[in-house]
């Protein structure tokens, strides 16, 4: 069924598939690390990731996605990603500094980009916008799995009990 219709969303069989990889590396490697590991030296890697969310604002870049993507969700995942993006960088500062605020600036980015990201494919499969990514087609395949399992990690980090700043 080449150039038309497909029986499945291949992109959603992208993202899947690319969630379930990330989330079997990390529960190899990283998540029975956790109970040795400081919690800033998890956070810092995964914040400075998800720094470079402000790549979602190729959603909204002619040729980065194709003509007629859909508005109502390029709109919404890319101011979605920009505000995760800057919310990642100013937890960042707070867990460099050992900010006394490190902790509820990492949970506040943390809930953001996570809600940020379940509505972005939300908005994709309900305006079928998968057609439209063109060669942003990477970003819900490959980065948004990666993304979603490293948010995943930083609830666990989070949920944990530590004494001292983070």
């Amino acid at each position: 069924m080449c150039g038309g219709e497909t029986p499945m969303n291949i992109l959603t069989v992208n993202l899947l598939f690319s969630t379930v990889v990330f989330a079997i590396a990390a529960k190899l490697y990283l998540i029975p690390m956790l109970p040795r590991l400081e919690p800033r030296s998890v956070v810092l890697p995964i914040l400075l990731l998800h720094a470079l969310r402000h790549l979602g604002l190729m959603f909204l870049a002619p040729g980065a996605v194709f003509p007629g993507i859909p508005a109502q969700f390029a709109y919404p995942a890319a101011i979605g990603d920009l505000i995760a993006a800057v919310l990642a960088l100013i937890a960042l500062a707070a867990v460099v500094r050992r900010s006394r605020f490190a902790r509820p600036l990492v949970a506040l980015f943390n809930v953001e980009g996570t809600l940020d990201l379940m509505l972005a494919i939300s908005l994709a499969t309900i305006y079928g916008a998968a057609p439209h990514m063109g060669p942003a087609y990477w970003i819900p395949a490959f980065w948004v799995p990666a993304l979603l399992v490293t948010h995943y990690v930083t609830f666990v980090v989070l949920g944990r009990r530590w004494s001292g700043p983070m």
